[in-house]
């Protein structure tokens, strides 16, 4: 049952340049099926990745970057996005009085992962995950790395003991996946579920079932 109906407030969105822009595709596309108010930001490097990983161009302009979302996740007109330029520190989500239902850096690089585990806000991506973290609101980082250094599990885990929420980019196979979809909404999935959002038709685990089964 979604959850959707008691988390009315926006959640935040925040994208990036860890490879693996797919993620963030896909739950956009899941939350904005079903209704929700999303506030999307991309960091500066995103674009870049972009450009290697799609060989597409982000635009820069928020009225355009949303129709370029929304065009990306396949949804024309359900639910509601908002997207913020990165460099914009004075938007509505760099404040800890706009209220949200949290927010997930979707993939999460590791550059990021260490800014804010010091406490460091140089763009709004990283003013806004600080915020939440201020506040005692929900952040979920789902970071898309390999191998992980002993500097990123450090950073990783002050950012745990702060309270946000680590999901890595790690799918499982008992739902029986047969695309990189399946693979991917797994993960979204999981993340999703530290947010009490079920929006992502996701196969799960149900315990041996079978007659011959002790």
């Amino acid at each position: 049952m979604s959850s959707h109906s008691s988390a009315p407030l926006p959640l935040i969105l925040g994208v990036t340049g860890a490879s693996g822009l797919i993620y963030v595709v896909r739950a956009l596309k899941f939350l904005l099926e079903a209704d929700y108010t999303i506030d999307l930001v991309a960091s500066k490097s995103t674009y870049m990745v972009w450009q290697v990983e799609q060989n597409t161009r982000m635009p820069l302009e928020s009225l355009q970057q949303e129709q370029f979302w929304r065009q990306q996740a396949g949804v024309d007109m359900s639910g509601k996005l908002r997207c913020h330029p990165w460099g914009d520190v004075g938007a509505t989500i760099a404040s800890g009085s706009f209220r949200t239902s949290g927010m997930i850096v979707i993939p999460c690089s590791m550059s990021t992962v260490a800014k804010l585990a010091a406490g460091l806000s140089s763009d709004l991506l990283e003013r806004a995950a600080d915020v939440q973290l201020k506040e005692g609101r929900k952040l979920v980082i789902v970071p898309r790395e390999t191998p992980f250094s002993l500097i990123h599990l450090r950073n990783l885990t002050t950012l745990a003991e702060a309270g946000a929420r680590i999901v890595p980019a790690i799918p499982a196979w008992y739902h029986h996946p047969q695309t990189i979809e399946d693979l991917v909404d797994f993960v979204v999935a999981r993340a999703l579920d530290q947010l009490d959002i079920d929006c992502v038709p996701l196969r799960r685990w149900e315990g041996r079932l079978g007659k011959d089964e002790g």
